[in-house]
Protein backbone atom coordinates (compact mmCIF):
# COMPACT_ATOMS: atom_id res chain seq x y z
CA UNK A 1 0.00 0.00 0.00
CA UNK A 2 2.49 2.58 1.18
CA UNK A 3 5.89 2.58 0.67
CA UNK A 4 8.14 3.34 3.56
CA UNK A 5 11.93 2.17 3.55
CA UNK A 6 13.56 1.98 6.51
CA UNK A 7 15.20 5.43 6.17
CA UNK A 8 11.84 7.45 6.25
CA UNK A 9 10.84 5.65 9.36
CA UNK A 10 13.98 6.42 10.76
CA UNK A 11 13.01 10.21 9.85
CA UNK A 12 9.28 10.14 11.56
CA UNK A 13 10.84 8.30 14.67
CA UNK A 14 13.32 11.84 15.05
CA UNK A 15 10.59 13.71 13.92
CA UNK A 16 8.21 12.14 16.78
CA UNK A 17 10.60 12.47 19.28
CA UNK A 18 11.36 15.90 18.60
CA UNK A 19 7.77 17.15 18.60
CA UNK A 20 6.42 14.49 21.74
CA UNK A 21 9.02 14.55 23.53
CA UNK A 22 11.25 11.58 25.35
CA UNK A 23 8.53 11.45 28.15
CA UNK A 24 5.58 10.52 26.35
CA UNK A 25 7.22 8.92 23.28
CA UNK A 26 6.95 5.37 24.97
CA UNK A 27 3.06 5.63 25.64
CA UNK A 28 2.40 7.17 22.26
CA UNK A 29 4.52 4.34 20.73
CA UNK A 30 2.53 2.05 22.82
CA UNK A 31 -1.21 3.34 21.72
CA UNK A 32 -0.11 3.46 18.30
CA UNK A 33 1.13 0.00 18.68
CA UNK A 34 -2.35 -0.92 19.96
CA UNK A 35 -4.19 0.73 17.21
CA UNK A 36 -2.18 -1.13 14.52
CA UNK A 37 -2.78 -4.10 16.13
CA UNK A 38 -6.87 -3.25 16.14
CA UNK A 39 -6.60 -2.35 12.54
CA UNK A 40 -4.71 -5.47 11.46
CA UNK A 41 -7.12 -7.72 13.20
CA UNK A 42 -10.34 -5.37 12.06
CA UNK A 43 -8.72 -5.88 8.10
CA UNK A 44 -8.09 -9.74 8.94
CA UNK A 45 -11.49 -9.87 10.26
CA UNK A 46 -12.85 -8.08 6.82
CA UNK A 47 -10.96 -10.39 4.61
CA UNK A 48 -11.83 -13.20 6.62
CA UNK A 49 -15.81 -12.84 5.93
CA UNK A 50 -15.32 -11.94 2.33
CA UNK A 51 -13.46 -15.80 2.11
CA UNK A 52 -16.25 -17.20 3.55
CA UNK A 53 -19.29 -15.01 1.79
CA UNK A 54 -16.74 -15.99 -1.68
CA UNK A 55 -16.72 -20.09 -0.41
CA UNK A 56 -20.72 -19.91 0.52
CA UNK A 57 -21.39 -18.51 -3.10
CA UNK A 58 -19.05 -21.74 -4.79
CA UNK A 59 -21.07 -24.18 -2.41
CA UNK A 60 -24.39 -22.89 -3.27
CA UNK A 61 -23.32 -22.89 -6.56
CA UNK A 62 -22.59 -26.55 -6.24
CA UNK A 63 -25.53 -27.17 -4.31
CA UNK A 64 -27.52 -25.75 -7.29
CA UNK A 65 -25.92 -27.44 -9.77
CA UNK A 66 -26.99 -31.32 -7.65
CA UNK A 67 -30.07 -30.01 -6.96
CA UNK A 68 -30.31 -29.69 -10.89
CA UNK A 69 -28.70 -33.30 -11.20
CA UNK A 70 -31.26 -34.42 -8.89
CA UNK A 71 -33.79 -32.89 -10.68
CA UNK A 72 -33.34 -34.83 -13.91
CA UNK A 73 -32.88 -38.18 -12.16
CA UNK A 74 -35.75 -37.92 -10.79
CA UNK A 75 -37.60 -36.82 -13.96
CA UNK A 76 -35.98 -39.73 -15.77
CA UNK A 77 -37.06 -42.05 -13.19
CA UNK A 78 -40.36 -41.09 -13.19
CA UNK A 79 -40.46 -41.40 -16.96
CA UNK A 80 -39.39 -44.80 -16.67
CA UNK A 81 -41.97 -45.24 -14.40
CA UNK A 82 -44.59 -44.37 -16.63
CA UNK A 83 -43.15 -46.21 -19.42
CA UNK A 84 -43.07 -49.31 -16.91
CA UNK A 85 -46.34 -48.47 -16.06
CA UNK A 86 -47.87 -49.12 -19.23
CA UNK A 87 -46.21 -51.79 -20.11
CA UNK A 88 -47.59 -53.78 -17.53
CA UNK A 89 -51.18 -52.17 -18.01
CA UNK A 90 -50.87 -53.14 -21.90
CA UNK A 91 -49.58 -56.45 -20.85
CA UNK A 92 -51.99 -57.11 -18.43
CA UNK A 93 -54.82 -55.74 -20.77
CA UNK A 94 -53.21 -58.61 -23.73
CA UNK A 95 -53.17 -61.25 -20.51
CA UNK A 96 -57.02 -60.69 -19.99
CA UNK A 97 -57.87 -60.58 -23.73
CA UNK A 98 -56.26 -64.48 -23.92
CA UNK A 99 -57.77 -65.38 -21.00
CA UNK A 100 -61.66 -64.31 -22.04
CA UNK A 101 -60.83 -65.94 -25.31
CA UNK A 102 -59.80 -68.92 -23.46
CA UNK A 103 -62.82 -69.14 -21.50
CA UNK A 104 -64.82 -68.50 -24.62
CA UNK A 105 -63.44 -71.49 -26.67
CA UNK A 106 -63.79 -73.69 -23.01
CA UNK A 107 -67.56 -72.36 -23.12
CA UNK A 108 -67.86 -73.40 -27.01
CA UNK A 109 -65.94 -76.32 -27.20
CA UNK A 110 -68.89 -78.86 -25.58
CA UNK A 111 -71.18 -77.03 -28.40
CA UNK A 112 -68.84 -78.27 -30.75
CA UNK A 113 -68.55 -81.79 -29.69
CA UNK A 114 -72.10 -82.33 -29.93
CA UNK A 115 -72.10 -80.88 -33.12
CA UNK A 116 -69.35 -83.41 -34.78
CA UNK A 117 -71.36 -86.27 -33.22
CA UNK A 118 -74.10 -85.56 -34.73
CA UNK A 119 -72.43 -85.45 -37.97
CA UNK A 120 -73.21 -89.40 -39.91
CA UNK A 121 -70.61 -91.51 -39.76
CA UNK A 122 -70.69 -92.35 -43.21
CA UNK A 123 -69.60 -88.81 -44.44
CA UNK A 124 -66.48 -88.85 -41.72
CA UNK A 125 -65.32 -91.51 -44.33
CA UNK A 126 -63.25 -91.11 -47.27
CA UNK A 127 -64.30 -92.44 -50.73
CA UNK A 128 -61.70 -94.12 -52.23
CA UNK A 129 -63.32 -95.67 -54.94
CA UNK A 130 -63.29 -99.07 -53.82
CA UNK A 131 -65.75 -101.91 -54.94
CA UNK A 132 -67.80 -102.62 -52.04
CA UNK A 133 -67.59 -106.54 -53.27
CA UNK A 134 -63.75 -106.59 -53.54
CA UNK A 135 -63.86 -104.66 -50.25
CA UNK A 136 -66.18 -106.92 -48.48
CA UNK A 137 -64.63 -109.86 -49.97
CA UNK A 138 -62.19 -112.10 -47.37
CA UNK A 139 -58.70 -112.68 -48.48
CA UNK A 140 -58.74 -116.28 -49.18
CA UNK A 141 -56.18 -117.91 -47.13
CA UNK A 142 -53.88 -121.02 -48.49
CA UNK A 143 -55.00 -124.36 -46.91
CA UNK A 144 -52.61 -126.26 -46.19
Amino acid sequence: MFDVGFSELVVIALVALIVIGPERLPRVARTLGALMGRAQRYVNDVKADIQREVDLDELKSIQSTFQDAAKSVEQSVNQVSEELQSAGASLNQSVAGAAADTATAAAEAPALVAAAAEIPAATTQMDLGLEPSAAAKPAASPKS
